[in-house]
């Protein structure tokens, strides 16, 4: 599992009209090329009238898969660009279909790329980009005594608690990045001089949504 990376949360669309010529960006999630390319089928239907339907999708926690597709425009004027655009924003597990409809006047080798990479870049503009991070879900028992120590170490990390259960002790569940994991539980037994005990659940990867951190699949 990568520490962190880039992806789509939600899709979104796209557009920029060049000379006429409409190029309409659409974004998905996918996991698996298979996903990707059903994607690009259900585009294609939904603008069957269209000309091209050029494309790029990046598979994989460290982007292993990649394709892209000219789909008849000049070699190298479509596909590719938008496959550079996904990469240039470093994000993986996602697919970019560009849809042109020709609007009657020739745009050149270069006035393609810019219209293409255009395109991609309104279509990402226009969706939910998060960072997902590999972490852990950290189960803390505590006194009371200690309670006050455990909250200010997680506030000043900025830690998220996904659950609070207040008995007689109380229990807290947070989410920790793994790349700090052993330097949060050293600051909590030092913190709380041992009175913490800790237990190390799953691994997760977690993103911020809307000013809120949660767990992502």
């Amino acid at each position: 599992m990568e520490a962190e990376y880039k992806t789509v949360y939600e899709g979104g669309e796209g557009e920029v009209v060049e000379k006429k010529s409409r190029f309409i960006a659409t974004v998905l999630p996918v996991r698996t090329e298979e996903e990707a390319l059903q994607f690009i089928e259900v585009v294609r239907k939904k603008y069957w009238d269209a000309r091209h339907h050029c494309f790029a999708y990046v598979i994989g926690e460290r982007g292993e898969l990649q394709r892209c597709s000219d789909d008849g425009e000049p070699g190298g004027t479509a596909g590719k660009p938008i496959l550079e655009v996904i990469k240039g924003e470093e994000i993986r597990n996602v697919v970019l279909v560009v849809t042109r409809y020709f609007g009657g006047t020739l745009l050149g080798t270069g006035g393609l790329v810019r219209a293409y990479s255009a395109a991609a870049k309104e279509g990402l503009a226009s969706s939910v980009i998060i960072t997902k991070i590999r972490g852990v879900k950290l189960h803390i028992d505590i006194n009371y005594t200690g309670l006050g120590k455990v909250q200010y170490i997680l506030g000043q990390r900025g830690l998220e608690v996904l659950d609070a259960v207040y008995t007689e002790k109380v229990e807290l569940d947070a989410l920790i990045p793994m790349d700090i994991l052993e330097d949060v539980e050293a600051e909590i037994t030092e913190g709380t001089n041992g009175q913490a005990i800790m237990q190390e659940n799953e691994q997760c990867y977690f993103a911020e949504i809307n000013g809120k951190k949660q767990i992502i699949e």
